[in-house]
């Protein structure tokens, strides 16, 4: 069997937009994730780059279940000694809200140059305002 390969100038990417209102982390991530990778379109594969963009929208308004706003932990490392930061999942939503859906769909995506590329195409806007009319974005409901 050969393996499918698209043409860069044929691939199509759409703009949609989510709205985070009400919506529960993880299950965002994992949807968004799999819409940036492009895994929903016939033509994927998994060397190349074939997902829309994606906007989300009320970043400051998502859910996280049971008590894992107090609970979870993000870690981060300077370098240093010493140099351990932690934050909980309460402070980033309070302090930078896009930043947790960045967080959980970076962490669902491919740890390669790929993944990277992948993670470009989403923005994430803790208002219910994004500049990106002109695109044409069309709704996603989840």
């Amino acid at each position: 069997m050969k393996t499918l390969l698209t043409p860069v100038n044929e691939i199509e990417r759409n703009w949609l937009v989510v709205d985070a209102q009400g919506l529960i982390l993880g299950r965002l991530a994992s949807e968004v994730a799999r819409r940036l990778r492009g895994k929903h379109k016939p033509n994927f594969s998994t060397f190349q780059d074939t997902g829309d963009f994606v906007i989300v929208v009320n970043a400051d308004k998502i859910r996280l279940t049971g008590r894992k706003l107090e609970e979870k932990v993000y870690y981060n490392h300077s370098g240093y000694m010493g140099g351990l930061r932690e934050r909980t999942a309460k402070e980033i939503l309070a302090k930078n809200p896009e930043e947790l859906i960045y967080k959980a769909v970076k962490g669902m995506l491919p740890k390669n140059t790929l993944g990277r590329n992948q993670l470009k195409k989403l923005k994430v806007y803790a208002g219910s305002e994004h500049p990106h009319e002109a695109q044409k974005p069309q709704n996603l409901e989840l």
